[in-house]
């Protein structure tokens, strides 16, 4: 297997596109634990530019790394043994660690909760409840890495077919995907699971009722699984990237005309929530195929750079919410505008996503919990994160699906 160079950049650029994203949630209308502005209604315009499609591409990088790590591992039991130690630990500590300062915030900026962190935590943040509307303890936005412990005991099931049964899969997912029906089978597939089942393009993130947001995600992931053993699939993608972007810009456009028509909370008109329904799925799946036509028709070359933002991209993700959120209610109690809120925001995370990465790669006992390889394995993280290819391969219970 050789190394998709492509597959890292795309993993690299979409977790700092989530940063900034969310972000951005501190300043709009939709859920979040903190608001540093009155909400900007205009503001949804560019974060609908990303909201379609952030996670889904983010599971199909994930699967197409996972494919890479089964080859490596090469037995079922020892490969999930490894991703349930690299996921399942740092969940853990995110969840005792990180999660409670957001869950603080919210309840105190949500509900007026009467009293300071310390007390939150030793009184209430463990004792399982829902306090102010926020179920505790809780992942908060690390619901992502449960879904990919989950979607990844769902692999090694599928993993442990017989062999016949698995090739006569891939066939059929070959050819379904691997010609002109790769982006209307995709978008109606979107379509579909966001239109007929609950809770639709709301989701909850509490893995046992989401079954819309499973319906799309997991396929992404097995998606992105089957893509690292098929060069089927890549040269269908290069043959339909382009034409996916178009119908990605066309989608965020549509959307984007519909919240100034619409803004905030007012509804649109029945007639036309299909048509924004069918607008959103068509961005979705167009931009997925769009960045992994362009991750391999320009960006499958190494970097300075690739192999130390490869291995950071994780600790940047477990903890950049955190910080956040912590620096947004900071910010709350000074006289700064939106605009200087923004730029602290941006630059505070940043600064504090990088100093978390590089103390904590220098911690023994530190490096798993924020998703790094023990300290015996050093020496390898030159390579850590960074994803091969085939050769010949060119928040609370109920957190909008916004946030």
């Amino acid at each position: 297997m050789q190394r998709h160079y492509g597959m890292d950049w795309l993993r690299i650029g979409a977790f700092q596109l989530l940063i900034l994203y969310h972000v951005g949630m501190a300043f709009v209308p939709w859920d979040f634990p903190v608001k540093v502005s009155r909400p900007i209604d205009w503001a949804t315009i560019p974060m609908f530019l990303t909201n379609p499609w952030r996670l889904s591409l983010l599971f199909v990088v994930s699967g197409y790394a996972s494919a890479a790590l089964f080859a490596k591992e090469g037995r079922i039991a020892s490969f999930l043994r490894s991703r349930a130690a690299r996921l399942g630990m740092p969940l853990l500590f995110g969840i005792v660690v990180l999660a409670p300062p957001q869950a603080w915030v919210w309840v105190v900026t949500h509900a007026g909760y009467p009293h300071g962190f310390v007390a939150f935590v030793v009184r209430d943040y463990f004792r399982p409840q829902s306090l102010h509307g926020v179920i505790v303890p809780t992942w908060m936005h690390l619901w992502f890495v449960a879904y990919l412990l989950a979607y990844t005991l769902v692999l090694g099931a599928a993993l442990a077919l017989p062999g016949r049964m698995r090739q006569t899969l891939r066939r059929w997912l070959e050819g379904a995907l691997a010609g002109p029906a790769l982006l209307p089978l995709g978008v109606a597939w979107v379509y579909l699971a966001r239109a007929l089942l609950a809770p639709g393009w709301v989701e909850t993130h509490a893995l046992v009722d989401d079954w819309s947001a499973h319906a799309v995600y997991l396929p992404c992931f097995l998606f992105g699984y089957a893509l690292a053993g098929s060069p089927a699939l890549w040269a269908a993608i290069g043959r339909w990237w382009k034409l996916a972007g178009v119908l990605a810009l066309a989608g965020w456009l549509t959307t984007g005309w519909a919240e100034v028509v619409w803004p905030g909370d007012s509804p649109a008109p029945p007639a036309m929530r299909p048509v924004l329904r069918l607008a959103r799925a068509t961005e979705s799946w167009g931009a997925i195929i769009a960045l992994l036509g362009l991750a391999d028709a320009y960006w499958n070359r190494d970097g300075r750079w690739r192999a130390t933002l490869a291995e950071a991209v994780f600790p940047f993700y477990l903890i950049h919410q955190t910080i956040i959120v912590a620096v947004g209610y900071g910010l709350l109690a000074t006289p700064t505008g939106p605009l200087a809120r923004f730029i602290l925001l941006v630059a505070a995370t940043w600064a504090g996503c990088w100093a978390f990465y590089l103390l904590g790669r220098r911690i023994g006992w530190l490096r798993p919990l924020i998703g790094l390889k023990p300290a015996n394995g050093l020496a390898r993280t030159a390579q850590a994160g960074s994803i091969p290819a085939p050769a010949g391969a060119g928040l609370p219970r109920r957190a909008a699906a916004r946030g």
